[in-house]
């Protein structure tokens, strides 16, 4: 070679360019990305998406918000929905989807006075089931019932809350036929309310370093009607053993929702003050579970609230966001995006800062 310099050059410029690049293919595994995700009704405000498969088709059940007026943040004021929507779609990701109208709305129901939040859905015996909370003529969150004949409604409300039942975010696990419900939310959800289930004067959040509030479920009687046992915790525990802390980002405030992966029961939540959704893993449905990652990173808005779902061999996220509206955080709209599974059966964390599909 003439120019044994120029060699040199090319050959460190080689293995910059392969360092360079192997270090970026790295980093795209580790870090969150910003995933493409879909709007999935871009014509109204609709959030805390629960989404089922029923009749070989998606089900989404969203809550409904809208310009109330009412602006107060104080205990969640400003979320002050009033009906649900039933939402189906045979492709999530680019196909139709149909809006069935107005399914279930405050009027309806004898006992409840506002704030139809976060609901669920469940089918047992071609029957439906719908969980709902709302307040009651004396502004306490409590647990509804309403059945339908078909996944899209109407549903019918009982008469009566369920006994026992108070807080938020109910949200129905089916396990060998059994059905378990889970509830609870913070703050505006009132949990703070409650120690053992029973209402205390003054809810007091625990300290940073005290144990945080746990979520309750419990096993459904076989009606669907009520709960077929005292609620229990969901105990979330570091990898230690240990409950977590109040002060520990990663703790309980919301929105659970439990999947089975590989045989696996995966806890999911929301962490309400720090905005992610976080899971847990065990080993059957009360748990304890291990606190385990990161599934989604802050999202425009202040709440994030979600569901899991598996749907012709692909794993879906579907959650909310604020974006449409400009960040208004009482107008929210749901959204979806695919979930992906780390060989050891960890969940790729993604973005909140997800990208539309086009």
């Amino acid at each position: 070679m003439k120019n044994p310099t120029i060699l040199t050059l090319c050959i460190l410029w080689a293995s910059l360019s392969l360092s360079f690049s192997t270090t970026a293919q790295n980093k795209a595994k580790e870090e969150p990305l910003g995933t493409p995700a879909r709007y999935l009704f871009p014509d109204d405000y609709m959030a805390d998406p629960s989404v089922h498969i029923f009749e070989g088709k998606v089900y989404i059940y969203p809550s409904h918000d809208w310009e109330s007026g009412v602006t107060d943040p104080e205990d969640g004021n400003h979320f002050n929905m009033r009906d649900y929507h039933v939402f189906s779609t045979k492709e999530p990701q680019k196909g139709k989807v149909t809006d069935h109208g107005v399914v279930l709305s405050l009027e309806q129901i004898p006992w409840a006075s506002r704030q139809l939040w976060a609901c669920d859905v469940a089918c047992k015996d071609g029957k439906y089931y719908m969980y709902f909370p709302a307040k009651d003529k004396n502004d306490i969150f409590r647990l509804g019932v309403a059945i339908g004949e078909k996944p899209y409604g109407p549903f019918i409300p009982q008469p009566h809350p369920i006994r026992g039942s108070y807080s938020i975010d109910p949200a129905v696990f089916e396990d060998d036929g059994k059905y378990y419900i889970y509830f609870g939310g913070l703050q505006g959800g009132q949990l703070q309310r409650y120690r053992d289930n029973k209402a205390q004067e003054c809810g007091i959040i625990p300290g940073k370093n005290e144990e945080a509030l746990p979520a309750r479920v419990a096993r459904l009687s076989d009606d669907m009607f009520e709960f077929a046992e005292d609620p229990r915790p969901v105990m979330i525990l570091d990898s230690n053993g240990n409950p977590l802390k109040n002060g520990d980002p990663h703790r309980f405030f919301e929105a659970a929702w439990v999947h089975k992966y590989n045989g696996k029961y995966y806890f999911s939540y929301s962490t309400g003050t720090s905005h992610m959704l976080c899971y847990a893993i065990g080993d059957n449905p009360y748990g304890p579970f291990t606190y385990t990652g990161v599934i989604l990173t802050p999202v425009i808005g202040w709440t994030t609230h979600h569901s899991i779902c598996q749907y012709k061999g692909k794993w879906y996220l579907f959650f909310h966001d604020s974006a449409p509206s400009g960040g208004v955080s009482y107008l929210r709209s749901m959204k979806v995006c695919e979930l992906e599974y780390n060989p050891d059966g960890t969940i790729r964390t993604i973005s909140g800062e997800t990208r539309p599909t086009r």
